[in-house]
């Protein structure tokens, strides 16, 4: 049941109700947030899915769970105009995958993950669950250092970022459908 009021005609689509409703101008500042995550992040898919989806069960979000972006984000760039082919998803060299998505909670003993996946994974974890525990862990940097240029790793920064303040908002306010309908408004 969602922690705010949704008109029983809304039912269906909770999200979309919120985000047209309720605060539109911040909501749509976290669509265009996340929208432009998806377009503009310079990392490989893999990664990207690997801290996507850590986030996503750290945060407990359904949607963002659910969500698979070879899958999901085509039909989402299609009504927003967005570049496919610019994105992670456009320029994948493979899509993972329902053994690399099942794996993802498992990724300390699972041997189904790259270095860079796992530092991202394990990156996305800390962000989500202990983010002090970044401070003075310079084993932990120089292992994301090694992995990552400053450019990625400000990029995953803030795209870990975006998955968070998404996912919780959702969760928390159990507007969280198992179908994401997410998408900014070119209005706002």
């Amino acid at each position: 049941m969602a922690r705010v009021d949704i008109p029983d005609e809304k039912a269906e689509e909770p999200t979309a109700f919120v985000y047209g409703h309720y605060a539109p101008k911040i909501t749509a500042a976290s669509s265009h947030y996340s929208f432009t995550v998806y377009q503009e992040t310079k990392l490989p898919f893999r990664v990207v899915e690997a801290a996507r989806i850590r986030t996503a069960q750290i945060n407990g979000c359904r949607t963002c769970q659910t969500w698979r972006s070879s899958r999901d984000l085509p039909a989402v760039f299609a009504r927003e105009q967005g570049e496919l082919s610019r994105s992670f998803v456009g320029r994948a060299e493979s899509v993972p995958d329902d053994a690399f998505y099942n794996g993802i909670a498992e990724w300390r003993t699972s041997s189904l993950f790259s270095e860079s996946e796992r530092v991202a994974i394990e990156y996305a974890e800390r962000m989500g669950e202990a983010p002090h525990s970044f401070a003075g862990d310079e084993v932990f940097w120089r292992r994301v250092h090694a992995q990552f240029t400053d450019e990625e790793i400000v990029d995953l920064t803030f795209s870990i970022g975006s998955w968070i303040a998404a996912g919780r908002a959702l969760h928390i306010l159990e507007i969280d459908p198992e179908v994401c309908v997410l998408a900014p408004s070119r209005a706002a």
